[in-house]
């Protein structure tokens, strides 16, 4: 586990160093304390990291310059911020929490928390993902989404319009991220459940979801009954 700590402030970056240290002591986990944001875009150059934690106000330099760039990348990342001004645009950019500064233990191991545990999803809103396309970063808005498909390293975003978008994140990142009207479908696929039509069984036992744009896509089947059961 490698996990990066971006925060100017010395006095609170030891105290994060330290809780971070803490919370994963039963796993085996490198911590490094970059004090400035370049400092700390190189050394993700250099290593990706799993986790990011990020202050937004670091020496003068904005976090949101390259926030868009840190939440399209293939780890997941954590605002820690005394602007909590900036927290509803940084949930619909796509970070995982925002700790707000001052904090306590018990608020900085929930956002922990939510990182190791697929299941916990943020309760606020998640509106865009930010993708990258010829050294450029875009956002795409989550209503265009209609599935997304495991693709080796990346994901891949399908889009209403008929696109596709490649994501750094896999699935299970993703899933973390996404409003609850996105299933895990089958082990490749998350689908926005408000674009299924129907889920039946083809000839030779295939569970299939069929979507409102006439595609089909496979279920599996330990999903196949709660699917049906919530189409229903």
């Amino acid at each position: 586990m490698n996990i990066l700590i971006i925060e100017d402030e010395a006095r609170i970056a030891r105290r994060l160093e330290r809780m971070t240290a803490e919370f994963f002591a039963d796993e085996p986990s490198s911590i490094l304390v970059c004090d400035s944001l370049q400092k700390g875009v190189d050394q993700i150059a250099n290593q990706i990291p799993d986790l990011l934690l990020l202050d937004l106000n670091l020496n003068g330099d904005n976090g949101f310059d390259v926030l868009e760039k840190m939440v399209a990348a293939s780890f997941h990342t954590i605002i820690v911020s005394a602007n909590i001004d900036k927290a509803i645009t940084a949930f619909a950019y796509g970070v995982l929490d925002f700790v707000p500064k001052p904090f306590d233990q018990e608020r900085f191991f929930k956002a922990l928390t939510r990182f190791v545990s697929p299941v916990l999803k943020s309760d606020k809103g998640i509106k865009y993902l930010a993708v990258k396309r010829a050294g450029q970063v875009r956002l795409v808005s989550i209503a265009e989404v209609i599935y997304i498909k495991g693709a080796g390293i990346y994901t891949e975003l399908h889009l209403k319009n008929g696109q596709k978008e490649l994501h750094d994140k896999s699935l299970e990142l993703l899933q973390q991220l996404l409003p609850h009207r996105f299933e895990r479908i089958h082990r490749s696929f998350l689908v926005n459940f408000e674009q299924i039509e129907k889920i039946s069984i083809n000839p030779g036992t295939r569970y299939i979801a069929l979507l409102k744009t006439g595609e089909i896509l496979p279920v599996g089947r330990s999903k196949y009954k709660e699917l049906k059961n919530k189409i229903i």
